[in-house]
């Protein structure tokens, strides 16, 4: 018999396998001692995650764009490692490899991965590349971009861990753990994320992306399947119709995470909160716990009681004395908010305020070995240098300017527009501060992610709609806050870029938290919070609630914490109050130590006795803050609750907190008697026995080292304990 005649469909797949598994071959895997990645590059396989602690593997798929009207999948030939690893300023080593597109050898795609040494979760991106002229285009009129896909099929439990549901009572953004039930996958749900956590009863897994909207407004979202399959998906702004696509202009996917260990979901979420602290950020001192102060709720408590102007106080005699009172409580960094400087855009300081342009005040902090901060937004006054020479780069909406308005009680001033090079000119700005007057903490306000569709910018052009523009804009800002952010800390390692979420409609996502943290709480609700009719009926400070001393303020402060299970506290900057009475600064200690670590209000005005408490309490934090910040948190009671009990112990040093708070008091009899109560708590984990607390009795330890506490209250306030501070 003649020799069968194989078939054109068989050979292609035999020439493709064949080039596929020579590509493959020239890549050598990267390993470390908990994981291991092979880069395959599959129409079906790009690359596999594998977990040497559980054993597990997990084939992610490659990524599908649409380019000149077509779908293609980036299945790749040629595999190649494109650089020697480098290792980065967090210690992470970063890889690349890439590979031509089978379907198109004009396009290429490079894999980016950063993989810590000692932490299980990778993160990863693409950047689809070209040699020719070619087009991202959406056939359908909508984003056609699919980041990954991966099969969840081996876990029982699946939960989507939101991070932007803005809650108005309290007036902030706080995270929800929502449960996958098998009924969303069958029928192909679409769940926001941006995290996924996924176990059974042997191992679990963590999916993450970075990018930042409020929910709803979904820009990514995971795709379920029946098979128990989830892909990730751009919704919209991902890209904009006709976006260029060639040797100049290739396009980055979202960074995104895989981790995976052996043992419960409580393991993966420990282990994605540690990579979070330590190997997410390229430049360490975001997640330093030190003690902030700003000064703007003097500034409103003048404004609102004293019926003076917000910037009345802004002067270097006030700030010479604030400073002082500052470093006496023990405050590191002394953050100078809005009304400083002369003009938005410039940044000159105001020297009808501070005549020396912010010397004195500069060498005060040196002498008490204080750092600076100062306040920052994106706009650019009618008369500075800056709108003269960004002119075009106006945040317009339907070809109307946003501005110009007061900033403040300073210069009229335009809206700008960071999805265009305006950006870069913001960060040379600051950089040129860091260099001029030593500022390393830079606070950023109102940088809201809806409002551009300009077509000069940078999200879109006169083809595209309006829409399309403005959902680029928006898609687009959380990257380059955070691409700003790291060009400042690049030029200057040791700052700090914090971005002001106390409003909605604000980017709240991962991305930004890999260059910086946030200012999550201000005076957290407004009376329309509570459906007052009244924006300002008196009593508070102008339309705020909750600005007094006491129990509300602080509690309202502690929902933040929620975040600590998955994102560390320290990245979610809130302010406590220092003022008398003891009850109150013992709360307002116990709170901001868990991790918050910021303080406003009348420093000159804390009593003596006040300001020997803070300072003590803070000379013994500063002993284990490290500990306190490396600790996976325990929760005993909800916030707000009687008793609420934090413990955040190092289980590695044994280090770390336990505060109880006692969160009642009678409405009805504010100055007493109050009700009493005692309570015992034993701690989680093995403790050090050397302690600090202020009325806390240790009754004991148990035979694995867990501390047996009990605190005595009369009334409302908090018992901290220090484990391990002298």
């Amino acid at each position: 018999m003649p020799p069968m005649r194989k078939s054109p469909v068989f050979i292609i797949a035999a020439i493709f396998a064949s080039l596929t598994s020579q590509g493959a071959a020239q890549v050598t895997p990267i390993e470390t001692q908990q994981i291991k990645i092979e880069v395959i590059g599959r129409p079906d396989l790009l690359w596999r995650y594998s977990s040497k602690e559980s054993g597990q593997s997990f084939d992610i798929s490659p990524p599908r764009f649409e380019v000149d009207n077509r779908s293609v999948t980036a299945a790749l030939t040629g595999l190649r490692q494109t650089a020697a690893p480098v290792t980065l300023p967090n210690g992470v080593v970063e890889h690349r490899f890439s590979g031509a597109v089978t379907e198109n050898q004009s396009l290429s795609l490079e894999l980016v991965f950063r993989v810590p040494p000692s932490n299980p979760v990778v993160r990863f991106h693409y950047r689809l590349m070209s040699t020719a002229d070619h087009k991202l285009t959406k056939q359908n009129g909508k984003d056609n971009l699919e980041y990954l896909g991966v099969s969840l099929s081996r876990y029982t439990d699946v939960a989507e861990i939101r991070l932007s549901e803005f809650y108005e009572l309290p007036h902030t953004y706080i995270p929800a753990d929502v449960p996958v039930l098998p009924r969303d996958f069958e029928n192909g749900q679409k769940i926001m994320g941006p995290i996924v956590i996924c176990s059974n009863t042997v191992d679990s897994l963590v999916l993450a992306y970075e990018h930042g909207s409020q929910m709803p407004d979904a820009y990514l979202a995971y795709q379920l399947d029946s098979s128990k399959g989830a892909r990730l998906a751009a919704v919209k702004g991902s890209y904009y119709t006709g976006q260029p696509l060639d040797s100049r202009n290739p396009y980055p996917t979202v960074w995104m995470e895989i981790g995976a260990v052996k043992g419960t979901r409580f393991m993966v979420m420990q282990a994605f909160r540690t990579f979070l602290l330590r190997h997410q950020a390229l430049y360490a001192e975001s997640r330093k716990p030190y003690i902030f102060y700003n000064t703007w709720n003097f500034q409103e408590r003048n404004q609102a009681w004293k019926k003076g102007r917000y910037l009345d106080t802004m002067n270097l005699e006030r700030m010479l004395i604030e400073i002082e009172a500052a470093h006496r409580l023990g405050i590191e960094i002394f953050v100078i908010d809005a009304g400083w400087f002369s003009k938005t855009g410039d940044w000159t300081v105001d020297t009808t305020r501070f005549p020396d342009g912010l010397k004195q005040v500069k060498s005060k902090l040196d002498q008490h070995g204080m750092r600076l901060g100062l306040w920052f937004t994106s706009k650019a006054a009618v008369s500075s240098r800056m709108l003269e020479k960004n002119r075009d780069c106006i945040m317009t909406t339907n070809g109307r300017p946003h501005g110009p308005a007061e900033v403040w009680e300073t210069e009229k001033s335009y809206v700008m527009c960071m999805v265009s090079r305006f950006g870069d000119a913001f960060a040379d700005e600051l950089i040129r501060l860091g260099k001029d007057l030593g500022v390393r903490y830079f606070k950023w306000d109102a940088f809201d992610q809806y409002g551009c569709n300009d077509s000069k910018h940078w999200h879109g052009t006169a083809a595209n709609t309006p829409e399309e523009r403005a959902q680029s804009y928006s898609f687009q800002l959380p990257e380059q806050m955070a691409r700003v952010a790291d060009k400042i800390c690049a030029a200057q390692p040791d700052s700090i870029v914090d971005f002001d979420i106390t409003e909605g409609e604000r980017a709240v996502g991962l991305r930004f938290l890999a260059a910086g943290k946030y200012f999550i709480i201000n005076n957290g609700p407004y009376y329309y919070s509570f459906d007052d009719p009244q924006l300002a009926p008196g009593g508070g400070m102008g339309a705020n609630v909750l600005v007094f001393p006491g129990l509300a303020r602080a509690v309202n402060a502690r929902l933040i914490l929620d975040y600590d299970r998955w994102i560390p506290s320290v990245l979610f900057m809130t302010h406590y109050l220092p003022d008398d009475p003891e009850y109150s600064q013992s709360i307002n200690l116990g709170s901001l130590i868990l991790g918050q670590n910021g303080i406003w209000g009348d420093l000159p005005g804390v009593s003596e006795e006040g300001v020997k408490r803070f300072a003590e309490t803070l000379s013994k934090y500063k002993q284990v803050r490290d500990d306190i910040t490396a600790a996976y948190p325990t929760r005993s009671g909800e916030i707000g609750g009687t008793p609420e009990i934090h413990e955040k112990i190092n289980p590695e040093t044994g280090k770390g907190a336990v505060v109880i708070f006692y969160n009642y008091r009678n409405a009805w009899r504010q100055r007493g008697p109050f009700f009493p109560g005692t309570f015992r708590y034993v701690t989680r984990l093995p403790v050090a026995k050397e302690v600090w607390h202020n009325g806390v009795t240790v009754a004991g330890y148990d035979s694995r080292g867990r501390a047996i506490l009990e605190a005595k209250f009369d009334g409302p306030g908090a018992k901290i304990i220090l484990f391990g501070a002298k």
